[in-house]
């Protein structure tokens, strides 16, 4: 997951760059497309291609939708915001999976975790002190839609891994992302520029890594565990936003970032030690066994 969000940082930057050049949903389209060779490659070559048959035909087309509204909604947020507010907003989302896990996955979330992942926000409020005067509307709203579209992707991802490989999942949610922006983006469509080509290999390759590895991440964890190392992104956030744009950061993004690194670090000591105490009474070391 870490690494996923990394590879997603470097990419939403990518993104606020052909934003300023392309529409919205023209960027979306080129986001999956750009990815989709990445994925295709090495199938390619090991002959794999067995891994891509979709099986739960309805969530992979879900998946998809909701992907276009989170690629959508976070590109038109990046497009007035910095990627650091973009961020702040954004993080509603790992609150929503956690929410979401317990009726949809079954999964339980103790009073501890839920503590935590409340610390953590409150960790990224201390580093951005979001306000309204410092947020347009419309940015503000296109995250949010992001963040919403994001968490019930990820309990569909949670749901597929049941029944799909990572290459399924991860292959036709770009190709569902390209076509469904795609045939928004049509009408005024921007022929895109050759001095753009390496910025879309770059975005193609980070997106597709970090696709793969979020799916991992999903298959091997219970998404309430999983879902607050977002919150790490924020690091990477402020890091883009100083090379590309300017923005310095301030002491309370030193202190707010130690607060989210130590909730991080107390989740995964929690499950972990939940693991261990369980265990002996069910007769199972170590496995996490989905419902």
């Amino acid at each position: 997951m870490l690494t996923a969000v990394a590879a997603f940082a470097a990419m939403d930057g990518i993104l606020k760059v052909l934003v300023g050049t392309y529409p919205a949903v023209q960027v979306g389209a080129m986001r999956g497309v750009a990815s989709v060779p990445f994925i295709v490659l090495p199938l390619l070559v090991t002959g794999s291609w067995r891994e891509l048959r979709p099986r739960n035909h309805r969530l992979h087309l879900l998946r998809g939708v909701l992907g276009m509204i989170m690629m959508v909604g976070f590109v038109e947020a990046v497009a007035v915001l910095s990627l650091a507010d973009a961020y702040a907003i954004f993080f509603v989302a790992p609150l929503l999976v956690t929410a979401l896990s317990v009726p949809f996955l079954g999964e339980r979330v103790d009073w501890q975790r839920w503590a935590a992942i409340a610390t953590g926000l409150a960790g990224v409020l201390v580093m951005l002190q979001p306000t309204g005067g410092g947020l347009t509307l419309w940015g503000t709203l296109g995250a949010l839609a992001a963040a919403v579209a994001y968490a019930l992707s990820a309990i569909t991802v949670r749901l597929l891994t049941r029944t799909d490989s990572n290459a399924s999942m991860v292959f036709w949610f770009l190709v569902l992302l390209a076509l469904f922006c795609g045939v928004l983006a049509a009408p005024g469509w921007v022929p895109v520029r050759g001095t753009d080509l390496p910025w879309l290999a770059a975005l193609g390759a980070c997106g597709a890594a970090g696709q793969y590895c979020v799916t991992q991440a999903f298959r091997l964890a219970p998404a309430s565990v999983i879902a607050p190392f977002e919150y790490t992104a924020m690091l990477w956030a402020v890091g883009i936003d100083r090379m590309f744009w300017g923005t310095l950061p301030g002491g309370r993004v030193y202190a707010g970032g130690t607060i989210v690194v130590a909730c991080g670090l107390y989740l995964l000591w929690r499950e972990r030690s939940l693991k261990a105490a369980s265990a002996p009474a069910v007769g199972v070391s170590g496995a996490d066994v989905p419902p």
